[in-house]
């Protein structure tokens, strides 16, 4: 399947969620006002008594000029992209591109992350108890992105479950293509849909959340408790 095959969609989300880990705090950089164009001579002003900021700003050259955010929030969109790294790749990028995942419901965003969460938990051999904390982001897209709804029943390659492979090429394909994402159906969760997005201005108004504790019972993640109201809710496999 080429770009010219796949359908563009207009997405206009209201309330999509991301959900990230807590231990990512917002950076600096990205919540000032300051013009983004104007980035590069602050930072390097502040590596002059700081030398590790570009260790919490990452590699800006990986979003154009054009196309960055900043101001309240603008962490939440920016720092997908500036800390793309070819050790975390994931379904629509090998890690040379970042890339921004988003769901059109808490229950979406709730499973995707879960799955992955679990397949890092099994690799690391530890024992049950609350493990990680994440916080919930919640956010607006506005974009045009081309649609891989249509390829949910077809059993295609770039939906496959846990092969990237070919939805890695997809992605790539895309992007070189002038793409600004994708638009498709849930992996995790049955019936929800999900965003790739490969710029950060696809999306705006990100506000904070939920702070959500998620529970390891050794084999999966059986419960999700609600860090503020102390609400703890069992997690029912849905695929």
């Amino acid at each position: 399947m080429t770009p010219e095959e796949i359908p563009l969609s207009r997405v206009e989300w209201e309330g999509a969620v991301r959900i990230i880990r807590s231990a990512f705090p917002p950076i600096d950089l990205f919540e000032d006002i300051a013009d983004p164009a104007d980035w590069p001579l602050l930072i390097s002003a502040e590596q002059k008594t700081n030398p590790r900021v570009m260790a919490s700003i990452g590699n800006l050259d990986f979003v154009p000029i054009e196309r960055r955010v900043g101001g309240n929030g603008a962490s939440y969109l920016m720092a997908p992209f500036t800390h793309g790294s070819t050790d975390r790749p994931s379904r629509f990028t090998d890690g040379t591109f970042g890339v921004l995942y988003a769901g059109n419901a808490f229950e979406t965003a709730l499973f995707e992350t879960i799955h992955h969460h679990e397949r890092f938990m099994a690799r690391t051999a530890e024992g049950p108890g609350w493990t990680s904390q994440f916080r919930e982001i919640v956010l607006s897209v506005h974009a045009d992105l081309h649609d891989l709804r249509g390829l949910e029943h077809q059993d295609h390659p770039a939906l496959a479950s846990g092969d990237y492979q070919a939805s890695q090429r997809l992605g790539k394909a895309l992007k070189d293509a002038g793409s600004d994402g994708v638009v498709y159906p849930s992996i995790r969760h049955p019936g929800g849909e999900c965003v790739g997005l490969f710029y950060p201005d696809c999306a705006s108004a990100p506000v904070q959340g939920r702070h959500l504790d998620y529970h390891w019972d050794g084999e999966r993640v059986d419960l999700v408790r609600d860090a503020a109201t102390a609400e703890v809710f069992r997690v029912v496999d849905v695929s």
